[in-house]
């Protein structure tokens, strides 16, 4: 009587464990799967996923882009939001002091025997000191003041009308209290040589003239807007590392504005250029394009003429099937006061709201290179968000030909005998091709793993993916073949735009009514 009572007991003991343990195993799979869905739908959403180390913090960026991508930044501590911006004398200060480290790096290291020895001895010193830098730089960047200032960025290497450019660019303006310059200035100052002539090589000439100095002495009044960092030409990263460091003199303006050292200025380019921008359909226009060349006249024959758009580009065999763009071409027959959407942005000439510097900062891995900053530069800015425009007017002027002018890649050639110019563009270009998904320099076949860092900060934007661009802009990487996208040569609507068609002609309608309508190509 009493063996079946303690089975029973026990029976109903296990069963009551085992209901137990049940019910446990079950509540876990049930957290398991709550916490699995919420970290789904958190990967899914363009929210940012936080998490901080006790030295770094790594953000997850999951918005549309072709692969998900970690990106690390290092720690600065909870006191960097709240830090003022850095000081135009902060800036020059360390980024002279970074030059110079590198300059003589580069010249003394006997070991730097090739392009690749370069390319590392320069990557660890950028890796070292630079990026940590920029990391906080950005992050103290001032917010854009509403004011229709604008911020010009100038590069200049060795350039005798530099001192023009500043000249007319005041001149000219309408507001010159609001224009203020971030002046690169990369010059000869002793024992110094022309361009190459002709090809037989090259001869003595005097220093370079200081362009901000002589400024200042003929126009005082401006000099306090002139914010100069002077290089070396020994010391040129090229026109794009030097854009890389004119972006760093920023002050806060409403507007960032990117030419040439070589540019004519109609009469108010900047008033022109503003209402154009405020009449962009974006909440984030970029107005770029090839200027014509300064012997047009501005204020009468492309005062009453479209502006040329940049439409289909090419791929250059010489420089490795690097994708360039193709010169002026006038596609539209009318003009009218609405920029119209365009593929790609130019470096001579590009205005866009100063935001961008902190959404697509420039990109400190691409020195010394000529070919290949435009199309990077207008991949990152469209998948980032950013809407590309030609002007609705031009209003500047580009001085096209410098014949027996110096250029950097002659200097190179002088001080860098061991590591040509070609092989080192080269060299980083795979950068631009890995981004860009070239075939040939995917991950597994950059043999430099250093190529490819950071790209998560100074890389392709997660807004639209880089498949929708290349689509966009009408490129094929792996054929290695150009298509007309037809909306840019035809003035159609690029996809995803037709709710704007309205708006545009409307424009036309009321220009035709001006009398503006002129043939295409005249």
């Amino acid at each position: 009587m009493v063996a079946p009572i303690i089975r029973r007991r026990k029976r109903r003991n296990f069963d009551f464990r085992n209901r137990v343990f049940l019910a446990i195993v079950s509540l876990m799979i049930t957290l398991a799967s709550a916490i699995y869905w919420f970290w789904y739908i958190g990967l899914t959403t363009n929210e940012k996923l936080v998490r901080e180390s006790s030295d770094r913090e790594r953000v997850f960026t999951p918005k549309n882009s072709r692969e998900r991508k970690w990106r690390y930044q290092k720690d600065a501590g909870p006191s960097v939001a709240s830090q003022e911006p850095m000081t135009i004398d902060e800036v020059t200060n360390f980024l002279s002091h970074w030059i110079k480290q590198l300059h003589q790096i580069l010249t003394n290291d006997d070991n730097l025997q090739n392009s690749e020895s370069m390319w590392k001895a320069y990557h660890k010193l950028t890796q070292k000191e630079l990026v940590p830098w920029d990391r906080q730089y950005i992050r103290r960047l001032p917010i854009p003041r509403n004011d229709d200032s604008i911020f010009l960025s100038i590069a200049t290497y060795r350039d005798e009308n530099c001192f023009n450019t500043l000249s007319w660019a005041f001149g000219n303006s309408s507001h010159p209290d609001r224009l203020f310059v971030g002046l690169v200035q990369q010059n000869c100052y002793s024992d110094c040589r022309s361009g190459v002539i002709s090809g037989k090589g090259t001869i003595e000439v005097p220093p370079d003239d200081d362009c901000p100095e002589l400024f200042c002495q003929k126009h005082p009044e401006y000099c306090s807007q002139i914010r100069p960092l002077r290089l070396k030409e020994t010391e040129s990263l090229g026109p794009y590392g030097a854009r890389f460091l004119a972006s760093k003199l920023y002050g806060g303006e409403q507007w960032y504005m990117q030419i040439d050292a070589h540019m004519t200025f109609l009469n108010k380019w900047d008033e022109i250029t503003v209402r154009s921008l405020h009449k962009a359909p974006s909440k984030k226009p970029v107005v770029s394009h090839y200027p014509p060349g300064h012997t047009m006249d501005l204020a009468e024959h492309w005062a009453v003429r479209p502006a040329g758009r940049l439409c289909g580009p090419i791929f250059s065999k010489p420089d490795g099937a690097m994708i360039r763009m193709e010169g002026l071409k006038k596609w539209d027959k009318i003009k009218i006061p609405i920029p119209r959407f365009a593929p790609f942005a130019a470096a001579g000439f590009l205005i866009g709201t100063a935001q961008l510097l902190k959404e697509v900062p420039f990109d400190p891995f691409l020195p010394w290179i000529f070919m290949g900053e435009e199309i990077i530069m207008s991949a990152r800015l469209w998948t980032s968000g950013y809407d590309l425009f030609s002007p609705a007017q031009a209003v500047v002027g580009h001085i096209y030909v410098r014949k027996n002018k110096p250029k950097f890649w002659e200097s190179m050639h002088r001080y860098f005998r061991k590591a040509g110019h070609d092989d080192l563009e080269a060299l980083i270009l795979l950068r631009v091709k890995h981004q860009l998904g070239y075939p040939e320099a995917s991950r597994d076949l950059v043999k430099h793993s250093s190529l490819i860092d950071h790209l998560s900060t100074y890389g392709i934007g997660y807004n639209r993916t880089l498949d929708d661009y290349m689509k966009y802009a009408g490129i094929d990487v792996i054929r290695k073949e150009i298509y007309q996208t037809h909306y840019c040569e035809e003035h159609l609507m690029p996809p995803g735009k037709d709710h704007l068609a309205k708006l545009y002609d409307d424009a036309e309608r009321e220009a035709r009514k001006n009398a503006t309508l002129v043939e295409k190509g005249a």
